[in-house]
């Protein structure tokens, strides 16, 4: 813990910048990351909302302090119990301005680290209460919460709400997706003021709601020129597919074959291929088995695409379908085919395919590049290595 942090103070509804999340599990979602409130208020060792009053001037450059007069205490701590306000090192004139402070305690001595001013009638102070109110609840039951200030007027407020999809996996909101609103979803994704990276979860959740009505929608923005620039455009293809299983899955197999469509446009088409192994195969058929063998087909009819190869052997590598091996190791040295990364990711499929071809393919390649090879190697396995086991506290023998 870093005692000499400074105070933070936002003096107006505006996100303030955090470290990056180290991994995004919503699928669909892109922007800003950060801390959620939520987690924020599980960080603090006290969250305190009030007012500031008593400012005065310390020391002789200008330093100054004021009173925090507490209105209502949101996360208790011993080192207040029974106080009614703090002394903080910030010299704050207006006493109608509103507070939520968030702090740290060290050693006794209050370490308050950021200050996000709210007023009582704003969203976000009811977004508090909804938070505080429904902390003990169930992921799914929080996002619900969530949703109803995703389109907040308050950029803070919708912000921190869109932070909690984008740190939930799609699991815990598939389900209850199917609950929300549609035409109010569908509103948000054809009104021009909707920032561009919310398409992705916006049309997600109204995969699970729609009908063919919002599939029209659906299917006019992916192939609007305009919109197919955005990076959520995978989102609006698997919403698609939700709503009109047959039709999405036959546009994509061919959206990712077609030259002619833009690099980015079909590699959205692979990403939402993924996420149908991943997470809904249920949309292609009722048989694991056979759906698993139709995904696997489409993505491998991307092995005929060069600037693309690479990312459906890296697909069928991971997934272990060793039985696409000859489609695959016919590419390599093909013309147009010859890129370095298309023939790391083919020696790759190849250093763990265990059939006899993959291990002929291997051995010839080491004899005509032994250290490319062993890099390779061995970077692969630094990969697929299972992490380190935790050491084992010592425990005091037994007398």
């Amino acid at each position: 813990m870093n005692v000499l942090r400074r105070l933070v103070w936002v003096f107006a509804l505006v996100a303030f910048p955090f470290a990056a999340v180290s991994m995004q599990a919503c699928p669909f979602c892109d922007g800003e990351k950060g801390p959620t409130m939520t987690l924020q208020f599980e960080e603090a060792a006290m969250v305190i909302y009030g007012h500031f009053e008593n400012p005065r001037t310390t020391g002789d450059f200008g330093g100054g302090e004021s009173d925090l007069v507490f209105e209502a205490v949101l996360k208790p701590h011993d080192a207040i119990k029974g106080l009614k306000k703090i002394t903080l090192p910030k010299h704050i004139a207006d006493s109608k301005l509103k507070f939520v402070v968030f702090c740290d305690v060290y050693k006794g001595k209050i370490d308050a680290y950021k200050g996000t001013q709210v007023s009582d009638a704003s969203e976000m102070r009811r977004d508090i209460d909804d938070i505080l109110k429904n902390q003990d609840k169930s992921q799914p039951e929080r996002l619900r919460v969530a949703f109803d200030y995703l389109n907040s007027p308050e950029i803070e407020v919708a912000m921190d709400a869109y932070r909690e999809f984008a740190r939930a996996p799609y699991s815990d909101y598939q389900n209850m997706a199917k609950t929300l609103p549609a035409d109010k979803i569908a509103g948000w994704l054809q009104d021009p003021k909707t920032p561009a990276y919310r398409y992705g979860l916006y049309a997600s959740l109204l995969g699970h709601c729609g009908n063919e009505k919002h599939a029209a929608i659906l299917f006019e923005m992916i192939n609007d020129p305009e919109k197919r620039k955005v990076s959520g455009l995978h989102g609006l293809m698997a919403a698609y597919t939700m709503l009109e299983p047959k039709k999405g899955w036959s546009f994509l197999t061919e959206l990712v074959q077609d030259k002619e469509k833009p690099f980015l446009v079909r590699y959205s088409g692979l990403q939402t291929m993924r996420f149908l192994w991943d997470n809904r195969l249920d949309l292609i058929s009722k048989d694991e088995k056979i759906a698993k063998t139709t995904v696997v087909k489409g993505v491998a009819n991307v092995l005929a695409v060069s600037d693309m190869a690479d990312f459906a052997v890296e697909d069928l590598r991971k997934w272990q379908r060793w039985d696409h091996c000859d489609q695959v190791l016919d590419i390599f040295g093909k013309k147009g085919f010859t890129t370095p990364i298309i023939r790391k990711s083919i020696l790759r499929y190849a250093l763990q395919c265990p059939s006899p071809r993959a291990v002929a393919f291997v051995k010839a390649q080491e004899a005509l590049e032994r250290e490319w090879v062993q890099e390779t190697r061995e970077l692969l396995n630094l990969e697929t290595a299972p992490p380190p086991t935790p050491a084992k506290k010592d425990t005091p023998a037994k007398k």
